[in-house]
């Protein structure tokens, strides 16, 4: 099939179409990883196929889609593409969770300047990781040669998910009340925004990425700015099964101060003690190497937290609990009070 389909016209503007048949062969035992009882259909056809579980009786799909960005010019940098996939996935999940959703599926879409197919089953064995951690199946997915449009050694990265829900267990902040608890879940580093700035900052193109940094605990830049970004399917899950969880932000692009007040509902703030939020070294370095002041650290930036969560004062404990026995090493990071700011840093 692959000689068979060969043109040495298309591979004379710069397309080997062959190329993306061997990328299709080397990136199948990667998505074999993720397949779940859902999958009704192969790689390699027009669409993926997905049979919506049973049990439910008003399932509603949540989609979300969204991209690497910047971050993979580490990944060119450092010629290390095994993780990004990671992020792609962990940006799309984490979003669709915050609806109270459980992935169901995941399609991924590579574009790039040249296909080098061990590169591309690299970037999908990260896609397939990351599909694995948020117990979601990798149905399908584009792989696109452009060239001219992208340098030959780069490529963009980008996906979408779909989840399921009840309709009635979609989660409602109808019913917060001053009092309740917001619940820090720690962030993995910078994650997949802010990367322009990071960038600029820290001039990583004329820098040893390599280097081990005491500011770092002796891991070098590249390492720590590349450490994917957490995947909270998992634990959330556990959560939303045991408590009333009354919303859920993803603390990405905009940090606290855009991400948190998107959960809440008018009239409401959420009250965070700065002392509480457990800040990561690459965000101190950040800071300083840069010169940014705090306010804009906290409105760029995760700062150490990737996603919170708003439960009852009463369910506190209990909620702690299960995310801690889920992996999470959960802490409470302030309180929603009444008030029209809707984020205080005090």
């Amino acid at each position: 099939m692959i000689e068979n389909s060969r043109s040495e016209s298309y591979a004379a503007a710069g397309v080997d179409i062959t190329a993306g048949y061997k990328a299709v062969e080397l990136m199948k035992t990667h998505i074999a990883r993720t397949l779940t009882s859902g999958v009704v259909s192969d790689v390699g056809g027009f669409g993926g196929l997905f049979a919506l579980p049973e049990g439910y009786q008003k399932p509603v799909l949540v989609s979300g889609t969204d991209g690497v960005g910047t971050k993979l010019k580490l990944a060119f940098l450092l010629d290390k593409h095994d993780t990004v996939g990671i992020d792609c996935v962990a940006m799309c999940v984490n979003d669709v969770i915050c609806c109270g959703a459980k992935p169901l599926f995941f399609l991924d879409y590579i574009a790039c300047g040249k296909n080098v197919p061990e590169r591309i089953a690299q970037i999908v064995a990260g896609v397939a990781e990351g599909c694995v951690q948020s117990g979601a199946a990798l149905i399908g997915g584009e792989t696109a040669e452009m060239p001219g449009f992208y340098p030959i050694d780069e490529y963009d990265l980008a996906g979408f998910a779909v989840g399921i829900v009840e309709k009635d267990k979609i989660l409602n902040n109808k019913s917060m009340n001053a009092g309740d608890v917001i619940i820090a879940l720690p962030s993995s580093g910078v994650h997949s925004n802010g990367f322009s700035l990071v960038r600029k900052v820290f001039n990583v193109e004329h820098t040893d990425l390599r280097m081990p940094l005491d500011a770092l605990g002796g891991k070098g830049l590249g390492e720590t700015l590349l450490t994917p970004t957490k995947i909270y399917v998992k634990p959330m899950t556990a959560l939303f099964d045991a408590v009333t969880v009354k919303a859920v932000s993803h603390i990405t692009g905009g940090g606290f101060y855009e991400n948190i007040p998107r959960s809440l509902p008018d009239g409401f703030c959420a009250k965070i003690e700065k002392s509480a939020v457990r800040i990561l070294p690459i965000f101190d370095l950040l800071a300083k190497t840069g010169n940014i002041d705090e306010r804009d650290m906290f409105n760029t930036f995760n700062m150490g937290v990737g996603m919170s969560c708003v439960v009852a004062k009463e369910d506190a404990d209990k909620a702690l609990g299960i995310l801690r026995a889920n992996g999470e090493d959960a802490y409470i990071l302030g309180e929603i009070v009444k008030g029209e700011e809707k984020v205080q840093l005090i």
